[in-house]
């Protein structure tokens, strides 16, 4: 994005990938779909020690303006659930609509090129800031940008290149870890959830201090828990806290147990009717209510009631990058130019995308970022 838009400005511009192909999360992310962009998309949306810092280019680049661009070359794609928008066949569509625009902007691409040192170059070179030395050749140019993201994804050539060149221009790192990611649990819960493996229930999620609550799928793995719901709090969950889950939202449970008693009716029925008898099977097992209701005390059913809206979970850990979408935390973006994300202290030097310590929920936030800061560094490098 950033190197069709300064290519479009008329810049002489060339990308460094030390990967074999370009775009490789583009096209593992989503099933090989892509979540390319959300209908809806406000700062709120992402998680960034400077909140006010993503409104510039979120602004001035805003998801119609995504969906114009790849109307214009007839991408197919379709509208999930929230607003999500994913490529109908695969996301190769769209990294060749990428490429293309590149090719249009005369852009030029050096795959398999290794980035072994950059130095900033004294003001007796003017206008050119930067010597850049790959395995190929030395490269001396007036800006240069850094687009490398996080560390999720290793197998996909992810790496901390893009960390240690903010740490040489001494700019600060915001502890990294891994975000987006599904959780994983210690011993009995661990096997309850290996058990359950392959279910998937709606639910409402929250974290342990209720600032943040999710409304999406929850499902079992054989190490603990993932889905969207899981996913998005996973961002707001640190080591040692909780994590509570609604396994009936939307109903009133107090209201329902109740009337079940009122109505000498089976739990194990009533449950069956919202989850699958396999997950009912274990619950019951795990968490017992003697029958019949009719026999037990109001106060024990609101005792249930509680265990079923507000299940508490104490994940042992998350499941790593390998696993997570993407890296919280990043580059301190208060070094950085909200409006061209050029480096405040270093003028010519670009930080964009996930390597920032701006990270998105889920559902095509982050490549929103990514097309944005893209952008606004593309029409200023």
């Amino acid at each position: 994005m950033c190197a069709a838009t300064a290519g479009y400005r008329g810049r002489r511009v060339e990308v460094l990938d030390h990967a074999p192909k370009a775009a490789a999360k583009i096209r593992i992310s989503g099933g090989g779909k892509c979540n390319f962009t959300n209908l809806t998309v406000r700062p709120d949306h992402y998680l960034c020690g400077n909140p006010h810092f993503v409104k510039s280019a979120l602004a001035r680049y805003q998801p119609q303006d995504f969906i114009d661009l790849v109307d214009r070359h007839g991408l197919v794609y379709e509208t999930r659930e929230l607003g999500k928008l994913f490529c109908q066949n695969r996301a190769g569509d769209l990294i060749q609509i990428l490429r293309t625009e590149c090719d249009w902007a005369g852009v030029e691409f050096h795959l398999n090129t290794r980035v072994e040192q950059v130095e900033a170059l004294d003001e007796s070179h003017q206008p050119l800031r930067f010597r850049v030395v790959t395995n190929y050749e030395v490269i001396e140019c007036e800006s240069l940008v850094v687009a490398t993201g996080g560390l999720s994804f290793p197998k996909l050539k992810a790496s901390g290149f893009g960390y240690r060149l903010a740490e040489q221009f001494g700019l600060a790192v915001i502890e990294k870890r891994p975000g987006l990611v599904p959780l994983v649990f210690d011993g009995k819960l661990r096997d309850f959830c290996a058990a359950m493996a392959g279910v998937s229930l709606d639910v409402t999620i929250r974290n342990q201090d209720d600032t943040q609550s999710f409304s999406e799928a929850l499902l079992f793995t054989h190490q603990g828990i993932s889905g969207p719901g899981v996913l998005q709090i996973s961002n707001y969950w640190r080591p040692g806290e909780a994590i509570r889950v609604n396994l009936l939202p939307d109903i009133d449970v107090v209201e329902a147990l109740l009337k079940l008693k009122q109505e000498n009716a089976g739990l194990k029925k009533w449950l069956n009717g919202f989850w699958p008898k396999k997950f009912t099977q274990a619950w019951l097992e795990k968490y017992p209510l003697s029958e019949p209701l009719a026999e037990l005390p109001d106060e024990r059913l609101r005792q249930y009631a509680e265990q079923l809206t507000a299940w508490t979970l104490y994940p042992s850990d998350t499941a790593g990058y390998d696993k997570a979408e993407v890296t919280l935390g990043g580059i301190d973006t208060n070094a950085i130019s909200s409006k061209t994300l050029e480096v405040k202290t270093t003028p010519g030097l670009y930080f964009i995308g996930e390597v920032l310590d701006v990270t998105g929920q889920l559902g095509g936030y982050n490549f929103q970022w990514a097309w944005a800061s893209g952008f606004a560094a593309g029409q200023s490098a």
